[in-house]
């Protein structure tokens, strides 16, 4: 039973009387955030009355829970304070739900009344180039969203909608052509690819660094002399004009910094005798790349026939990267798939009057948006924006999509928000879209994070170094046990890859989506804190009580024993196992896994509370032993599926 969700029900009816969207404010029932409070409360008695004369928000919640019926299974609710509502659940009542769990292989997560088919679109790396840290995001965040709506009895697909057409693979091409080391591609061809990716990116950024200095230097000079007079003629008491002065200060030692790094890595090509001489030997080779994604575009032999030779190679060494991470999908049609339908979208946007030409390209103009939706440049070249709409038009007409989920980072926020008023206006009014959008992973210095050569860092060297940490901690670990090492090397190394993984999964997860956050070893594998260590251990934990009890835990179920809540930390633990299926509900709908990762650390520390405070195998009484043990499994089941649909493994042993 969805807790939440049931209270919220009762309420919302009754709130009528006092406001024509109770919708607006029940949101404002929750978990309580201390015990104190019973175990949830609602405040929304507060705003209410603002609204109403003459009625104190004390008053107006004593009228509400006159009229609202939760005798079934609350306490009598109590008023406290200016006018919160304070709810608490019967014992006996929590006693029974707790029970039923037990033997409830879904934990009392009831799949949805009304399931829809929704499309997760995640991960989407361009295929041209090795995946790095800054796909890692995408990758988790739609994994965890993916398997929580499937969970929750969702028609769900999971789509890779890779990139496989556009300007990167112009890059490689013009690279294969002009600078192929036909010894290194025959020995590892993805390798070499992505080395004639960068090269051509390299010496591309390179000339565009020579028109991009001297604007910066222009720049620097202006905001100097802005400071300058600013300092100079203002009166530095006034508070307004020291945060304007301090802005300036900042944005000065920002752009001096850029310009820094600009020419820092101006110097070093230039030292480089062979990088120096095809930069010199190719002074417009951007243009020439994107001539080369161009012709493959119109469909030339050549260009085609290598475009098919490299793709496979290309999606091989990703797929390499996915099983690692034990990520899946259910289609991955990229950006070529949809090469073929795109004239007939800007065609049909025309024709409905949505698109029309401007500057010689062909533009959708929403009101509200400064810029347009360009759908085809002046060059007749099609746009992301025209494969995204012609992707909608797909999954809608041929995959009878309810709902989409973008997870891509927060820089494309206006792309999506011009993409989802587009589709609107193009008859797609019932399709849920939502961008699920997502910060940056930073390093120490506070920006993205990247090896010391200034490139992204390579995911599966990531992996790598995660699994080789873990392992040194699963051996030091273990060698500190009181009775001495207890895991084989088999072990130690399966351990290793389950903690090395998890660990930078639940590190990305756990934080709000929205935010930026700084990647840091010795947090990330920690076993004790906000971690996927913390949780593996108390799973690990719960099942060394079974193991040195000699219990078998499904034969315990079995048994349909009583289970009785009598300690506190025992009430709090399975008031919390109780909370999982609202939890998943939020996940669901807001597409934020930290609300899952949030729930399991706390549910975690319940645990470990409860451990601490009430003996398991050495209770005095059998039937209280039986009660806890049955309490720890429901724990352990709730960690290990709970830490699953996170795409994270746990072991018996640690």
């Amino acid at each position: 039973m969805n807790i939440l969700a049931e209270l919220r029900s009762r309420f919302e009816p009754v709130l009528t009387e006092w406001t024509d969207a109770p919708s607006s404010v029940i949101e404002m029932l929750k978990a309580s955030q201390d015990a104190k409070f019973g175990d949830y409360q609602a405040n929304f008695a507060m705003p209410l009355a603002a609204g109403i004369p003459d009625l104190k928000p004390r008053e107006l919640a004593s009228q509400i829970v006159e009229k609202v019926d939760l005798s079934d299974f609350c306490e009598p609710l109590e008023v406290a304070g200016p006018g919160f509502i304070n709810i608490r659940l019967k014992q006996d009542w929590l006693n029974t739900q707790t029970q039923n769990l037990v033997a409830d292989e879904r934990l009392g997560v009831k799949p949805a009344e009304s399931p829809q088919k929704v499309i997760v679109d995640f991960s989407a790396p361009n295929v041209a180039k090795p995946m790095h840290v800054g796909h890692l995001r995408s990758t988790v965040i739609g994994d965890a969203n993916y398997r929580v709506l499937k969970f929750l009895g969702h028609d769900v697909v999971g789509d890779n909608h890779i990139g496989d057409w556009g300007t990167q693979f112009g890059m490689i091409i013009f690279g294969y052509k002009h600078f192929l080391n036909q010894e290194c591609f025959k020995q590892n061809p993805v390798h070499e690819l992505a080395r004639l990716y960068r090269l051509v990116n390299q010496l591309s950024d390179y000339h565009a660094t020579q028109t991009k200095i001297p604007r910066q230097q222009a720049e620097i000079e202006q905001l100097t002399d802005k400071l300058k007079t600013r300092e100079g003629s203002a009166d530095l008491t006034n508070k307004k004009i020291q945060k304007e002065v301090k802005k300036l200060k900042s944005d000065l030692a920002e752009r001096k910094s850029e310009l820094q790094e600009m020419q820092e890595k101006q110097t070093l090509l230039e030292q480089n005798e062979d990088l120096h001489s095809k930069a010199t030997a190719f002074p417009d080779i951007a243009r020439q790349a994107r001539e080369e994604t161009a012709r493959l575009h119109a469909g030339d032999a050549d260009n085609l026939e290598l475009w098919k030779q490299f793709l496979p190679q290309c999606l091989d060494a990703i797929q390499t990267v996915y099983d690692r991470l034990d990520i899946h999908f259910d289609m991955s049609l990229g950006e070529s798939y949809y090469n073929p339908m795109l004239a007939d979208v800007v065609a049909d946007l025309k024709e409905r009057g949505l698109a029309e030409e401007s500057q010689g390209a062909i533009c959708v103009f929403i009101d509200g948006f400064k810029s347009p939706f360009m759908i085809q440049k002046q060059d007749g070249a099609f746009t992301y924006a025209t494969t995204d709409l012609a992707t909608i038009k797909y999954r809608v007409e041929e995959l009878k999509a309810d709902r989409v989920l973008y997870v891509v980072d927060s820089r494309q926020s206006e792309h999506f928000q011009l993409l989802f008023a587009t589709v609107k206006e193009w008859g797609y009014a019932d399709l849920e879209l939502q961008h699920v959008s997502f910060g940056s992973v930073l390093g120490e210095n506070k920006r993205p994070l990247k090896t010391r050569a200034g490139d992204n860092v390579g995911l599966e060297s990531l992996l790598d170094e995660s699994i080789q940490r873990a392992y040194a901690i699963v051996v030091e670990n273990d060698e500190a046990k009181p009775d001495g090492p207890e895991l084989s090397e088999t072990e130690r190394r399966q351990i290793s890859e389950v903690v090395g993984l998890g660990g930078i999964k639940y590190a990305d997860l756990k934080h709000n989506r929205d935010s930026d956050y700084m990647f840091d070893w010795d947090k990330m594998l920690a076993n004790r804190g906000d971690t996927a260590t913390y949780m593996q251990y108390a799973y690990a934990r719960v099942c060394g009580i079974f193991r040195k009890g000699q219990i078998d835990r499904i034969a315990l179920r079995d048994q349909q024993a009583a289970l009785s809540l009598v300690d506190a930390s025992e009430r709090a633990l399975a008031l919390q196992i109780n909370r999982y299926s609202e939890i998943l509900e939020s996940v669901a709908i807001e597409a934020r896994p930290n609300y899952l990762t949030n729930y399991l650390f706390e549910l975690s520390n319940l645990f470990s509370t409860f451990y601490n405070n009430c003996p398991v195998l050495k209770a005095e009484q059998e039937e209280v032993k039986t009660s806890r043990l049955l309490l720890c499994d429901l724990t352990a089941r709730v960690i290990e599926h709970g830490l699953s649909l996170l795409g994270i493994k746990t072991c018996e042993r640690m």
